[in-house]
């Protein structure tokens, strides 16, 4: 009850019925730097530290989800806490929860998508770490201490129409995005914070096959 009254709390105050209209749209006006697509140099970076069977200790556990339309553009948002930085959807994995059965949930709780079938996954476990600044702010957040994160990503396809999209969601959780927009993997990565570019690269990587 108490996560149902915050959260209602959140969506009805002043600031931020004023904000919900913007939630709901791709802006026309975004502009991003263009790139040719060249997939292949992902290849050159260094493999980001994982583990086939299971994330190393230390690490929460995490889904990612690259969501691509039939263009091949993938869906990248801003988020609300973090000025000019855009990333894709990912989450918690709950204790007992199926990664790919996460991954479809988060897609779900953060965009309002259910509409999108799963095409492929990375085989391992890429992990990233916290700067200071975010594993302290985080550990007061959650109530523990995460060195970082592990996440098993997931490519998806998009197979709904735009108007689907939500960055509301599906209103169980308190949204975390204000606008959204179809990238290529070069925009998203350079949109992406800095911690979590090397992951994006890895998981690019693996899905090259999907992408081209």
């Amino acid at each position: 009850m108490a996560r149902t009254l915050s959260r209602s709390i959140f969506l009805n105050s002043p600031v931020n019925r004023s904000c919900i209209s913007l939630l709901n749209r791709s802006n026309p006006n975004l502009t991003f730097p263009k790139y040719h697509s060249n997939l292949s140099k992902f290849s050159n970076f260094p493999l980001v530290h994982s583990s086939m069977d299971a994330p190393p200790e230390g690490y929460r556990r995490n889904v990612g989800i690259c969501l691509i339309n039939s263009s091949k553009k993938i869906f990248a948002a801003s988020r609300l806490d973090i000025p000019d930085s855009w990333q894709m959807p990912q989450g918690g994995i709950d204790e007992g929860e199926d990664p790919k059965v996460a991954a479809i949930r988060e897609l779900r709780e953060e965009t309002g998508i259910s509409s999108a079938e799963v095409l492929a996954e990375t085989p391992h476990w890429l992990t990233y770490d916290f700067p200071p600044d975010v594993r302290e702010k985080l550990k007061h957040q959650w109530g523990s201490d995460w060195k970082g994160q592990a996440q098993k990503w997931f490519l998806l396809k998009f197979t709904g129409k735009e108007e689907e999209i939500n960055l509301l969601g599906d209103g169980t959780e308190k949204p975390e995005f204000g606008q959204w927009s179809w990238m290529s993997p070069e925009q998203v990565i350079e949109q992406a914070v800095d911690f979590k570019k090397p992951v994006y690269k890895e998981a690019f990587t693996v899905f090259t096959p999907y992408l081209q």
